[in-house]
């Protein structure tokens, strides 16, 4: 049989043809994670446990570390059980490949998080019971797992426009709100604080680049979906997600105030106001979506320099671990 590379096939249980390509940007993502393969035990964590053991961590960095924390512990795991479901529907073979890699990556994530707690020692309840016990994580958690809990019930299927709808729904809620908006203000709280917490602040610096490579594979399939059905992809529904991503950066803004109280290392919860606009602007504009933000200024032009691994290495401190592309995050930040 020919490959179409139709995004939502009605065979999904049959063979993965890889080629011809069809799909070719799904497989030279495909292709640029597999490059990107690293593994946290590399990472020494060695000055990271001396300061948690000591006062050089006040306690609102202590608390930024936990928070930030227990959000990954629940999240990466929704993202990558998710994808279980998704990857049903997804039926082109060369976006298969990407999501495959992409399942393995969401499991490194969360061995990072295993990683981290056990060489600080942390309480293992506090962390990945945060999803149910910290009002601003459990906002966000539930958030995601209400619009997307429809794909697991025994008769959903792509078959009708509505199917097809709730799934793209379910693909623009982990791709663009959870990876692509959610993520991205803890990753800035723990990289303010990479002096003091080297180990980590490394982790999360891979961990980001693998999440801008899952960017531009869910922007670039929604954007696949709406050439192939436009049909479903109407004002209306266009107007829904907008809604989705504008609660989604509410949600955001309330954790921000959550994790910094009174503000710490020039940090504050009112500049994550803009950081939170300018990211769903990014987003937006990626899928070609109308609604923009007034704000679009990005406080924290900062990030740009510390996510660069290959300036922050010391081939006498820790192993060299180089990226193919590291400009991957450039048009994130």
């Amino acid at each position: 049989m020919a490959k179409t590379g139709e995004i939502f096939g009605k065979e999904t249980a049959g063979v993965n043809q890889i080629l011809p390509h069809v799909n070719s940007w799904a497989w030279d993502l495909y292709r640029k994670g597999k490059n990107n393969n690293w593994n946290p035990e590399e990472v020494p964590m060695t000055k990271d446990i001396q300061n948690w053991k000591s006062d050089a961590l006040n306690d609102d960095e202590r608390l930024i570390i936990k928070r930030c924390l227990g959000f990954f512990a629940g999240s990466e795991s929704l993202v990558g059980n998710n994808l279980f479901t998704l990857f049903k529907y997804i039926t082109d073979p060369e976006c298969r490949q990407f999501m495959a890699r992409q399942m393995y990556e969401e499991c490194l994530h969360n061995d990072t998080i295993v990683y981290i707690c056990d060489s600080l020692d942390l309480d293992i309840n506090e962390v990945y019971e945060a999803y149910e016990n910290i009002p601003a994580i459990k906002a966000k958690d539930d958030f995601l797992m209400k619009v997307t809990s429809d794909l697991n019930r025994s008769d959903f299927d792509t078959d009708s426009a509505e199917g097809k709808r709730e799934a793209t729904k379910a693909a623009f809620l982990y791709y663009i709100v959870c990876e692509g908006t959610f993520f991205y203000s803890g990753f800035a709280m723990l990289l303010a604080l990479s002096e003091k917490i080297p180990g980590i602040a490394e982790q999360i610096q891979y961990t980001l680049r693998d999440e801008s490579i899952h960017i531009q594979f869910g922007t670039s399939v929604l954007n696949k979906i709406k050439e192939q059905y436009p049909d479903i992809w109407n004002s209306d529904f266009e107007k829904e997600l907008t809604g989705l991503l504008q609660e989604a950066v509410k949600l955001e803004i309330d954790y921000a105030k959550e994790v910094l109280p009174t503000g710490i290392l020039g940090l504050n919860a009112d500049m994550f106001v803009d950081y939170m606009e300018f990211i769903a602007n990014r987003r937006l504009e990626g899928l070609g979506m109308s609604f923009r933000y007034d704000s679009n200024k990005n406080p924290f032009p900062w990030l740009s320099e510390t996510i660069d691994l290959d300036k922050q290495k010391n081939f006498f401190e820790t192993k060299v671990t180089e990226y193919q592309n590291a400009g991957a995050l450039d048009d994130d930040f």
